[in-house]
């Protein structure tokens, strides 16, 4: 049980999961500072949204006498939290990330040789053209 345990913790894949989880952790706390000082005062700009969470609040009372406030505005302030690290989160690595992996492969091509092209392959038809020939040329010389 320990044995199978320990094969188990010292797996590669455990262990990538576990870098994989510390690194994001920090990237989030990065995505996070750039959203919280950079999009959200823009975003601040264009409309005067304290607090998006009492913005759209709609009490509605319950059978019981008492109020329930359904937070639309925290709704709307979540997904526009995510639209603005989504947009961090490419803008900012993605979008960088690709142009980089794409001028590296350009070079690459550059320095590379020409790859030959490979001649096409017969076809079904051709196939048992060349087959019909082989056997009349097996029967005609027995």
């Amino acid at each position: 049980m320990i044995k199978g345990f320990r094969d188990f913790i010292l797996r590669g894949n455990v262990i990538e999961l576990a870098v994989a989880v510390v690194i994001g952790t920090a990237f989030t706390a990065i995505v996070n500072v750039i959203v919280a000082s950079v999009i959200n005062p823009l975003i601040g700009l264009l409309f005067k949204a304290d607090s998006l969470n009492d913005a759209l609040a709609v009490p509605v009372p319950t059978l019981g006498g008492g109020e329930v406030t359904f937070a639309f505005g925290a709704v709307i302030g979540a997904i526009i939290n995510f639209l603005a690290v989504a947009v961090v989160v490419y803008f900012v690595f993605v979008f960088p990330m690709n142009s980089f992996k794409e001028r590296a492969d350009a070079r690459r091509k550059i320095g590379a040789e020409p790859e030959a092209e490979e001649a096409p392959l017969p076809t079904e038809t051709e196939l048992l053209v060349q087959i019909r020939d082989l056997l009349e040329k097996q029967q005609s010389k027995a």
